[in-house]
C-alpha cells in the first residue's frame, strides 16, 4: 500500500508541503505516479528514524492476506542470531557476509536476496547515525520466508554506508519477514529499542549476544505490549 503525502504528512505530524519538499530536497523516498507522490510507507518509518522524526503508529497498523501474530523483537533477532566480526570491506562484501549468516530456508536464494538489500542500498543509504545501519527488503512479499528475522552483525571493521552523519557503519540490524505488516511492526520496535540508553550502552560494548537479548528482553517487558 503506498500513501498519499497528505497520508503520509499526518503521519509525521506536518504540512504536506514539508512532505513534498523532503521529497524533492531531503531524498524522502517517492514514486511519480498520475503526477502524484506515492510514499512507501516502509520507506517513510525508515526515513523518519534516521532523522529522528516520530511517526504516528497508525501508520504499520496495516491488514495483510495473512494473520500470522506479530512476534516480538526479542523472538526476531533470537532467529536471525546475533553475529561477531563480521567481515567485509565495503557495503556488497558485508552484506554478503550478512546473507551467508541469515540460515535461509533452501528455497531462498542467498544471491537473490544480496541483490534486493543492495538494491535497497542504492535508493539511499540505510544508516540511521552512531554507526547503525538497519538494511532491509523493501518489499517483503518478494521473499515468501516462512518466518521473520532479524540479524545483529558486529562488523569486523567500520564500513562506510554514506550516513547522514557521516560516521562509519559498525553495526547493522538486518530485517527480513514475509509481510509489510510485519515489517513494519519490527522496524518500529527497533527505532524504539535504539532510542533507548540501554540498548546503545550495550552496543558500544564487545560483542555479547546474551547480554543483547538480556537488554531487548527487559525493553520489551517495560513497554508492556509494545508498538503493536
Amino acid at each position: 500500500m503506498l500513501l498519499e503525502t497528505i497520508e503520509a504528512a499526518q503521519a509525521m505530524n506536518v504540512d504536506e508541503k514539508t512532505v513534498i519538499r523532503w521529497i524533492r530536497k531531503e531524498k524522502l523516498p517517492a514514486e511519480h505516479i498520475n503526477g502524484n507522490y506515492r510514499i512507501n510507507p516502509v520507506d517513510i518509518l525508515e526515513w523518519a528514524t534516521a532523522r529522528g522524526i516520530k511517526v504516528d503508529p497508525s501508520i504499520y497498523r496495516m491488514q495483510d492476506a495473512d494473520s500470522q501474530p506479530l512476534p516480538t523483537l526479542l523472538q526476531a533477532l533470537e532467529a536471525g542470531g546475533v553475529h561477531c566480526g563480521v567481515a567485509g570491506s565495503t557495503k556488497e562484501e558485508v552484506l554478503h557476509s550478512v546473507v551467508s549468516n541469515l540460515n535461509l530456508p533452501k528455497e531462498l536464494d542467498p544471491d537473490f536476496i544480496l541483490q534486493i538489500l543492495l538494491a535497497r542500498e542504492a535508493m539511499g543509504t540505510t544508516a540511521v547515525g552512531d554507526g547503525i545501519a538497519i538494511p532491509h527488503v523493501r518489499n517483503p512479499i518478494l521473499l515468501k520466508l516462512p518466518a521473520p528475522k532479524v540479524s545483529l552483525s558486529y562488523l569486523a571493521e567500520p564500513v562506510d554506508f554514506g550516513a547522514l552523519d557521516g560516521k562509519p557503519v559498525q553495526i547493522l540490524f538486518t530485517i527480513i519477514t514475509p509481510t509489510i505488516r510485519m515489517h513494519l511492526h519490527l522496524l518500529s520496535k527497533l527505532a524504539y529499542c535504539l532510542r533507548d540508553e540501554r540498548v546503545r550502552r550495550i552496543l558500544g560494548a564487545n560483542c555479547n549476544p546474551e547480554a543483547i537479548f538480556t537488554i531487548i528482553r527487559e525493553i520489551e517487558r517495560d513497554i508492556g505490549k509494545g508498538i503493536t
